[in-house]
């Protein structure tokens, strides 16, 4: 059954169409860490979808195993280094506080992406996604230097470089009610949460190139999120005309420092 959510989405899909421009998505899924059953069937979903992956790993205890047998298509982002949250006072939840010196998290960043460049081999990007999607004004500029190409958070970007040679494309649907009992938020939700990010760009309100961002957290789907993420590769699948784009097609190719 395609409810009136579907619908709507699909209208705006075809807004998009008839201005001759194609719609384009991108899928992130972060906390990835190790071997577990709910990543396993995470891979075995993109995989039989045909759908690209970013997959946001957790440097610190990160899997030789799992990373060097990876399929096509799924790409390796770097989660942060150990996603400790170090918040101090007054603060949201972070693994980089406010106290803590820039020089000490962009070394701990450091270490972080070499491990991970050295466990996912081809598969990695040296692209970070900050845990909880924040990380201080201070340390951005001193990303690309330190060798990352780009930087992923949650909501819509106001540069697509904010410093010269770090690139950013963020995710804008977020599957999860992390407020509301941490399970999927809803088929009607996470599709407005699209359309309205979808419109915006097409309106010019949001920056038009940026694809729209799906997020997701494996280790936090119950089985309502699970059918709907099946549901949503199977309407908007890579032959229906929507373009899903592989995060390594996102950043500038260069090697990192």
């Amino acid at each position: 059954m395609v409810t009136p959510a579907w619908n709507a989405l699909f209208a705006e899909i075809g807004r998009w169409r008839d201005a001759g421009r194609v719609v384009e998505f991108w899928w992130r899924d972060d906390d990835a860490r190790g071997p577990a059953p709910a990543l396993s069937r995470l891979l075995a979903l993109a995989e039989q979808a045909r759908v690209p992956l970013a997959l946001a790993v957790i440097p610190e205890g990160a899997d030789r195993g799992l990373l060097s047998a990876l399929g096509d298509g799924i790409d390796v982002l770097q989660h942060g280094a150990d996603h400790r949250n170090r918040a101090g006072e007054g603060e949201k939840k972070t693994e980089f506080a406010a106290r803590e010196s820039p020089g000490a998290a962009l070394e701990r960043l450091r270490v972080g992406k070499e491990r991970l460049a050295a466990l996912a081999g081809a598969h990695f990007l040296a692209v970070l996604t900050p845990p909880w999607n924040r990380l201080p004004e201070q340390i951005l500029p001193q990303l690309a230097p330190g060798g990352f190409r780009g930087l992923s958070c949650y909501g819509p970007r106001t540069a697509a470089e904010p410093f010269p040679g770090l690139a950013q494309v963020n995710t804008h649907v977020d599957v999860i009610a992390w407020k509301g009992g941490r399970g999927f938020v809803g088929e009607e939700p996470a599709l407005f949460q699209a359309i309205r990010h979808l419109e915006a760009r097409r309106m010019g309100t949001a920056d038009p190139g940026e694809p729209t961002g799906w997020l997701t957290h494996h280790a936090c789907h119950d089985e309502p999120a699970w059918n709907f993420l099946a549901r949503l590769f199977e309407l908007l699948g890579p032959d229906t005309g929507v373009r899903w784009k592989r995060a390594r097609d996102l950043f500038p190719v260069r090697e990192a420092a």
